[in-house]
């Protein structure tokens, strides 16, 4: 399996196959300036409606689209939506957000989207064993660094890819990668947007991993 970054919150994952599903796909505006999402993609994941992560239509090769909580199956592979919130509040700031869970390979893979608050044990649960944890590090419309260390302690992700975090290219009112970075052992920057995994060889103990945007 191979994992690119396209910038923002937005990954393009490859299965050995050749399958391709792309989550939260952004569209730029004057402060989002990574390049245009010009792809195809099989499947596309949208954890909520806000421009910067529901880009569809940008997406060529008239992908299934996977954009709600509970149990989905696009393409022979499984889909879970955990139902969680864009803010602290119960989604009466920035709305709802979608967690989406799926296997690609065997791999276990976990993109939490726009999450805003520590997860609760029910949503912990409805997660449940996670290999590649894509998690939101940058603060203010999302989970700040320090919430997202005690994401991670909650999940116990093999590997850890953060994302939503300022860049030259990013949202400017958001925190750097280097925030959340602070202090911990086992961190990989790769000078490449693309990584790749198989089953039973990923990373022990625990590694995050920072990548280039492709875009």
């Amino acid at each position: 399996m191979k994992i690119e970054y396209l910038g923002h919150s937005t990954f393009l994952i490859t299965s050995e196959s050749g399958l391709k599903i792309l989550a939260d796909p952004y569209a730029t505006s004057s402060d989002l300036t990574y390049g245009e999402i010009n792809l195809s993609a099989d499947i596309v994941t949208v954890s909520h409606s806000h421009f910067d992560h529901s880009n569809v239509a940008a997406v060529k090769g008239n992908p299934e689209v996977i954009r709600k909580p509970g149990e989905s199956e696009a393409k022979g592979t499984r889909f879970k939506g955990i139902e969680t919130y864009h803010d602290e509040a119960g989604g009466r700031l920035r709305g709802n957000n979608i967690v989406f869970c799926f296997a690609v390979d065997g791999i276990k893979l976990c993109h939490l989207g726009d999450l805003g608050h520590k997860l609760d044990y029910k949503q912990v649960t409805g997660i449940g064993e996670v290999d590649v944890l894509f998690i939101p590090v940058g603060g203010r419309f999302t989970i700040s660094a320090g919430v997202a260390t005690e994401v991670c302690h909650q999940l116990k992700p093999k590997v850890v890819i953060p994302m939503h975090y300022k860049t030259e290219k990013g949202l400017p009112v958001i925190a750097e990668v280097d925030e959340f970075l602070k202090g911990k052992a086992d961190v990989k920057r790769i000078s490449d947007s693309q990584v790749g995994f198989k089953t039973g060889k990923l990373p022990s103990p625990s590694q995050i991993i920072v990548l280039n945007s492709a875009l």
